[in-house]
Protein backbone atom coordinates (compact mmCIF):
# COMPACT_ATOMS: atom_id res chain seq x y z
CA UNK A 1 0.00 0.00 0.00
CA UNK A 2 1.45 3.18 -1.01
CA UNK A 3 2.15 6.29 1.26
CA UNK A 4 -0.48 8.88 1.34
CA UNK A 5 2.64 11.48 2.51
CA UNK A 6 3.61 13.17 -1.02
CA UNK A 7 7.60 14.59 0.05
CA UNK A 8 6.39 17.46 -2.95
CA UNK A 9 3.91 19.21 -0.59
CA UNK A 10 5.54 18.56 2.49
CA UNK A 11 8.44 20.72 1.38
CA UNK A 12 6.04 23.19 0.03
CA UNK A 13 3.76 23.87 2.51
CA UNK A 14 6.74 24.24 5.05
CA UNK A 15 8.61 26.68 2.64
CA UNK A 16 5.13 28.48 2.12
CA UNK A 17 4.41 28.95 6.37
CA UNK A 18 8.06 29.74 6.76
CA UNK A 19 8.12 32.51 3.97
CA UNK A 20 4.83 33.66 5.18
CA UNK A 21 5.91 34.41 8.25
CA UNK A 22 9.41 35.66 7.34
CA UNK A 23 7.12 38.34 4.79
CA UNK A 24 5.39 39.00 7.90
CA UNK A 25 8.66 40.17 10.10
CA UNK A 26 10.79 41.23 7.44
CA UNK A 27 8.37 43.05 5.11
CA UNK A 28 4.82 44.27 7.29
CA UNK A 29 5.93 45.25 10.33
CA UNK A 30 9.08 47.63 9.05
CA UNK A 31 6.42 49.10 6.79
CA UNK A 32 3.88 49.28 9.66
CA UNK A 33 6.61 51.57 11.59
CA UNK A 34 9.20 52.95 10.18
CA UNK A 35 9.13 56.61 8.80
CA UNK A 36 12.38 57.20 6.63
CA UNK A 37 14.15 59.56 7.39
CA UNK A 38 12.29 60.41 10.69
CA UNK A 39 13.82 59.38 13.73
CA UNK A 40 11.09 60.81 15.86
CA UNK A 41 7.98 59.90 14.22
CA UNK A 42 9.61 55.50 13.62
CA UNK A 43 10.26 56.18 17.77
CA UNK A 44 6.87 57.12 17.99
CA UNK A 45 5.28 54.26 15.58
CA UNK A 46 7.60 51.63 17.74
CA UNK A 47 6.33 52.64 20.86
CA UNK A 48 2.84 53.42 19.91
CA UNK A 49 3.16 49.42 18.19
CA UNK A 50 5.50 47.40 20.67
CA UNK A 51 3.76 44.27 21.00
CA UNK A 52 3.65 44.01 17.03
CA UNK A 53 7.33 44.96 17.06
CA UNK A 54 8.37 42.24 19.27
CA UNK A 55 6.09 40.10 17.43
CA UNK A 56 7.75 40.62 13.92
CA UNK A 57 11.46 40.38 15.93
CA UNK A 58 10.08 36.50 17.32
CA UNK A 59 8.08 35.67 13.63
CA UNK A 60 11.58 36.48 12.20
CA UNK A 61 13.30 34.34 14.86
CA UNK A 62 10.84 31.33 14.33
CA UNK A 63 10.75 32.05 10.73
CA UNK A 64 14.47 31.20 10.03
CA UNK A 65 14.79 28.39 12.45
CA UNK A 66 11.88 27.13 10.90
CA UNK A 67 13.89 27.55 7.69
CA UNK A 68 15.96 24.39 8.59
CA UNK A 69 13.31 22.10 8.21
CA UNK A 70 12.49 23.45 4.55
CA UNK A 71 16.03 22.55 3.71
CA UNK A 72 15.52 18.88 5.13
CA UNK A 73 12.20 18.16 3.24
CA UNK A 74 13.60 19.80 0.05
CA UNK A 75 17.07 17.76 0.65
CA UNK A 76 14.85 14.33 1.27
CA UNK A 77 13.08 15.32 -1.98
CA UNK A 78 15.98 16.09 -3.84
CA UNK A 79 18.86 13.85 -2.27
CA UNK A 80 18.85 11.45 -5.16
CA UNK A 81 19.34 13.68 -7.99
CA UNK A 82 22.65 14.53 -6.54
CA UNK A 83 24.08 14.31 -2.85
CA UNK A 84 26.47 16.79 -2.56
CA UNK A 85 24.47 19.91 -4.97
CA UNK A 86 21.77 19.00 -1.82
CA UNK A 87 24.44 18.86 0.75
CA UNK A 88 26.04 22.50 -0.21
CA UNK A 89 22.27 23.52 -0.89
CA UNK A 90 21.70 22.62 2.97
CA UNK A 91 24.76 24.03 3.79
CA UNK A 92 24.40 27.36 2.68
CA UNK A 93 20.92 27.81 3.84
CA UNK A 94 22.23 26.76 7.47
CA UNK A 95 24.80 29.54 6.84
CA UNK A 96 22.56 32.05 6.57
CA UNK A 97 20.25 31.77 9.54
CA UNK A 98 23.05 32.78 12.02
CA UNK A 99 23.61 36.00 10.34
CA UNK A 100 19.35 36.67 10.74
CA UNK A 101 19.93 35.69 13.94
CA UNK A 102 22.46 38.00 15.13
CA UNK A 103 20.89 40.72 13.11
CA UNK A 104 17.81 40.85 15.53
CA UNK A 105 19.80 42.04 18.09
CA UNK A 106 20.03 45.19 15.63
CA UNK A 107 16.16 45.10 16.41
CA UNK A 108 16.12 44.65 19.98
CA UNK A 109 19.02 47.55 21.17
CA UNK A 110 16.04 50.00 18.86
CA UNK A 111 13.56 48.87 21.47
CA UNK A 112 15.54 49.43 24.20
CA UNK A 113 16.17 53.04 23.66
CA UNK A 114 12.82 53.90 22.45
CA UNK A 115 11.85 52.53 26.02
CA UNK A 116 14.52 55.04 27.82
CA UNK A 117 15.58 52.60 30.37
CA UNK A 118 17.17 54.20 33.72
CA UNK A 119 20.82 53.66 32.37
CA UNK A 120 20.05 55.45 29.04
CA UNK A 121 18.87 58.67 30.87
CA UNK A 122 21.89 60.55 30.17
CA UNK A 123 20.78 60.59 26.76
CA UNK A 124 17.99 63.28 25.20
CA UNK A 125 15.22 61.73 23.72
CA UNK A 126 16.26 62.68 20.52
CA UNK A 127 19.39 61.49 20.52
CA UNK A 128 17.61 57.70 21.66
CA UNK A 129 15.43 58.78 18.88
CA UNK A 130 18.19 58.81 16.17
CA UNK A 131 20.21 55.81 18.00
CA UNK A 132 17.14 53.89 17.74
CA UNK A 133 17.24 54.71 13.64
CA UNK A 134 20.40 53.80 13.42
CA UNK A 135 20.35 50.37 14.79
CA UNK A 136 17.25 49.74 12.68
CA UNK A 137 19.34 51.05 9.63
CA UNK A 138 21.62 48.69 11.22
CA UNK A 139 19.20 45.97 11.13
CA UNK A 140 18.21 46.28 7.50
CA UNK A 141 21.62 46.65 6.06
CA UNK A 142 21.95 42.93 8.15
CA UNK A 143 19.46 41.58 5.79
CA UNK A 144 21.22 43.06 2.89
CA UNK A 145 24.30 40.91 3.92
CA UNK A 146 22.03 37.83 4.30
CA UNK A 147 20.46 38.65 1.00
CA UNK A 148 23.42 36.97 -0.87
CA UNK A 149 23.32 33.47 0.77
CA UNK A 150 19.39 33.89 0.34
CA UNK A 151 20.32 34.01 -3.30
CA UNK A 152 23.29 31.40 -3.37
CA UNK A 153 21.53 28.72 -1.83
CA UNK A 154 18.98 28.93 -4.87
CA UNK A 155 21.51 27.89 -7.30
CA UNK A 156 21.98 24.18 -5.75
CA UNK A 157 18.55 23.93 -5.56
CA UNK A 158 18.02 25.25 -9.05
CA UNK A 159 20.08 22.44 -10.49
CA UNK A 160 18.51 19.79 -8.89
CA UNK A 161 15.44 21.03 -10.13
CA UNK A 162 16.90 21.20 -13.41
CA UNK A 163 17.97 17.68 -13.46
CA UNK A 164 15.23 15.97 -11.50
CA UNK A 165 13.38 14.77 -14.00
CA UNK A 166 10.42 14.85 -11.76
CA UNK A 167 9.99 18.79 -11.47
CA UNK A 168 9.77 21.22 -14.80
CA UNK A 169 12.84 22.42 -15.97
CA UNK A 170 11.41 25.36 -16.22
CA UNK A 171 11.24 25.81 -12.39
CA UNK A 172 15.12 25.49 -12.02
CA UNK A 173 15.45 28.11 -14.92
CA UNK A 174 13.61 30.10 -12.93
CA UNK A 175 14.97 29.76 -9.45
CA UNK A 176 18.71 30.32 -10.74
CA UNK A 177 17.40 33.81 -12.05
CA UNK A 178 15.81 34.36 -8.52
CA UNK A 179 19.58 33.41 -6.81
CA UNK A 180 21.12 35.81 -9.43
CA UNK A 181 18.51 38.79 -8.46
CA UNK A 182 19.05 37.80 -4.82
CA UNK A 183 22.84 38.08 -5.15
CA UNK A 184 22.69 41.07 -7.25
CA UNK A 185 20.29 42.77 -5.06
CA UNK A 186 22.66 41.85 -1.48
CA UNK A 187 25.54 43.81 -3.73
CA UNK A 188 23.69 46.92 -5.11
CA UNK A 189 22.79 47.37 -1.50
CA UNK A 190 26.36 47.13 -0.25
CA UNK A 191 28.22 49.00 -3.30
CA UNK A 192 25.22 51.07 -4.31
CA UNK A 193 22.60 51.88 -1.51
CA UNK A 194 20.95 54.65 -3.32
CA UNK A 195 19.34 52.58 -6.27
CA UNK A 196 18.52 49.39 -3.79
CA UNK A 197 15.13 50.44 -4.23
CA UNK A 198 14.94 50.53 -8.02
CA UNK A 199 16.74 47.13 -8.03
CA UNK A 200 14.18 45.47 -5.68
CA UNK A 201 11.04 46.78 -8.15
CA UNK A 202 13.00 45.49 -11.06
CA UNK A 203 13.94 42.22 -9.42
CA UNK A 204 10.49 40.91 -8.68
CA UNK A 205 10.05 38.83 -11.87
CA UNK A 206 12.81 36.65 -10.96
CA UNK A 207 12.33 36.22 -7.20
CA UNK A 208 8.52 35.02 -7.42
CA UNK A 209 10.40 32.17 -8.88
CA UNK A 210 10.06 30.88 -5.83
CA UNK A 211 6.49 31.55 -4.95
CA UNK A 212 6.16 29.30 -8.48
CA UNK A 213 8.35 26.77 -6.83
CA UNK A 214 6.40 26.43 -4.14
CA UNK A 215 2.58 26.84 -5.28
CA UNK A 216 3.87 23.96 -7.66
CA UNK A 217 4.70 22.11 -4.98
CA UNK A 218 1.58 22.18 -2.84
CA UNK A 219 -0.56 21.48 -6.03
CA UNK A 220 0.97 19.12 -8.21
CA UNK A 221 3.38 18.09 -5.00
CA UNK A 222 6.71 15.64 -6.20
CA UNK A 223 8.02 12.21 -5.76
CA UNK A 224 11.38 11.39 -6.53
CA UNK A 225 11.56 7.46 -8.95
CA UNK A 226 12.91 5.67 -6.04
CA UNK A 227 10.26 6.85 -4.04
CA UNK A 228 7.68 6.11 -6.74
CA UNK A 229 9.23 2.83 -7.54
CA UNK A 230 9.24 2.12 -3.38
CA UNK A 231 5.70 2.53 -3.39
CA UNK A 232 4.48 0.21 -6.44
CA UNK A 233 6.77 -2.53 -5.49
CA UNK A 234 4.61 -2.20 -1.84
CA UNK A 235 1.50 -1.87 -3.72
CA UNK A 236 2.04 -4.93 -5.71
CA UNK A 237 3.01 -6.76 -2.96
Amino acid sequence: MSSPINPGRVAGLLYVLTSAVGFFAMGYVPDKIIVHANAAATASNLAAHETLFRIGIAGELISQAAFIFVALALYNLLKGVNHRQASLMVTLIVVSIPIAFVNELNSIAALVLVRGADFLSIFEKPQRDALAMFFLNLHFHGLVVDEIFWGLWLFPLALLVYRSRFLPRFLGVWLALAGFAWVILSLTGVLSPQNYNKVFTYSQPATVGELAFMVWLIIRGAKPPAADATASSAAAA
